[in-house]
């Protein structure tokens, strides 16, 4: 049985973590999604320390999404934290601001960030960047089999894309969802 992928998700506000979860539950049925809220417990939950060190309840994440602006420590230290650590190297991160400062844009990319997306601009195309930067971290059979295809470019896999700035559009309306979908009450 192929295991289960698993994007953590760093969300401060309750809001936007809901809205993060459907579209990606939306687009790959069953992945796991952990949510922790702050810049500490993302961190413990990277180390598998405290209350995440069982990894049969807390697996090590394919992806991150990670909220740059964050209580107890930033995102932006959380990546820079994440980049000094040799073992995740290679780990997919999408910075996640609300922010349209460039300024913030470029200090996530410069902190190590795969991507930086506008997250306030449709999250159904942020689970399709998940699916674009994730690469060959999503590709196991559980995940092949029930992923929506991405409309790709040649994308490669995360470790050799070079860091890029993707504002999160949505393709229809303005609340990324698709034509018929609808926000559950």
């Amino acid at each position: 049985m192929a295991r289960s992928i698993t994007i953590l998700v760093v969300e401060d506000e309750p809001n936007d973590a809901v809205l993060v979860n459907l579209a990606l539950q939306k687009i790959m049925p069953g992945v796991l999604l952990p949510m922790v809220s702050d810049g500490i417990q993302a961190l413990e939950y990277l180390k598998g320390s405290g209350p995440y060190a069982d990894r049969s309840l807390y697996p090590f994440p394919d992806v991150v999404l990670l909220d740059l602006k964050l209580p107890l420590m930033v995102g932006f230290e959380v990546l820079r934290w994440i980049r000094q650590q040799p073992e995740f190297k290679f780990l997919p991160v999408i910075g996640l601001t609300g922010s349209m400062r460039n300024e913030d844009t470029r200090l996530a990319l410069e902190a190590g960030a795969n991507f930086c997306a506008l997250k306030s601009q449709g999250f159904r195309r942020l689970a399709e960047l998940v699916m674009q930067v994730g690469g060959a971290n999503l590709t196991a059979g559980s995940v092949e089999e029930r992923a929506t295809p991405v409309q790709s470019s040649g994308c490669e896999p995360a470790n050799s894309v070079p860091p890029a700035i993707i504002p999160i559009v949505p393709s229809e309306g303005t609340d990324g969802l698709s034509p018929g979908e609808h926000r559950p009450e």
